[in-house]
């Protein structure tokens, strides 16, 4: 941009790489995924070590943390289509956030359980449970649904799916999840965020830092998809916001 303050904060290039090795791909996910499951586990351990085994409610945050990782780095050629990928440079916003951010401040709740236990119901567990089974299942159903549309649009999966055409060529869908809402992927990484912080109870608000970042975060990728979607398909992405009203939350956003 000929901005440098702007030029370290967003970064300059948009792929740097060493040889052939993606600085900002690499870093995406694996670092900072990684990170964040050792510190996970190493606060379980913790915990068992100052009363003789880990609580319920850690053993829930850890393995609902440690499913969203694995997949993750199962879908990990997702990544390639997200806007850090396509539209950020590899700057201090990204390389902090992967590598600093994301393990030290995901991992917040398993942290607040070593000093603050909490005892949890079978019943309360339970729902918490089925709680990020939701959220997961909106989470991973619309993202296949989307990735696997992008790579065969006559898939069997998919081929059934209204969509709207665009003057560029490329279809928006319309119906199945992305009927449901414009972004049923955030709508399910929030309810999983949600249960997350629910084991935690509710005395303290550190352990719902995450899910209050997270929600302020989504809206404001959601604002610049937004407007990139609007700038690129104009009258058809028009037409796909009168179809789906809703951004994010079903009959409220």
């Amino acid at each position: 941009s000929g901005n440098p303050v702007y030029d370290f904060f967003i970064g300059h290039e948009l792929n740097p790489r060493i040889g052939s090795f993606d600085l900002k791909y690499f870093c995406e996910l694996r670092p900072g995924l990684m990170g964040w499951l050792l510190i996970n586990l190493a606060m379980l351990v913790k915990e068992s070590e100052l009363r003789g085994s880990p609580s319920l409610a850690m053993i829930l945050v850890n393995a609902f943390q440690l499913l969203y990782v694995v997949d993750a780095l199962l879908h990990e050629e997702a990544v390639l289509t997200t806007m850090d990928i396509v539209n950020d440079g590899f700057g201090f916003m990204l390389a902090f956030g992967d590598l600093a951010w994301v393990p030290f401040t995901y991992s917040l709740q398993a942290h607040f359980l070593v000093g603050h236990p909490q005892e949890l119901a079978p019943a309360t567990a339970a729902g918490i449970i089925l709680l990020n089974a939701l959220g997961y299942f909106i989470f991973r159903s619309a993202n296949s649904q989307k990735n696997t549309f992008r790579r065969n649009s006559n898939d069997p999966k998919v081929a059934a799916l209204e969509t709207i055409p665009t003057a560029t060529g490329r279809q928006l869908l319309v119906s199945g999840w992305w009927g449901l809402v414009r972004h049923p992927n955030y709508l399910g990484d929030l309810i999983m965020a949600l249960a997350w912080s629910l084991p935690c109870g509710s005395a303290h608000v550190l352990p719902y830092f995450y899910v209050i970042y997270f929600t302020v975060l989504l809206i404001h990728r959601e604002a610049r998809d937004e407007h990139q979607c609007r700038r690129k398909y104009g009258s058809a992405w028009n037409e796909y916001c009168k179809r789906v009203p809703y951004r994010i939350f079903p009959y409220v956003y």
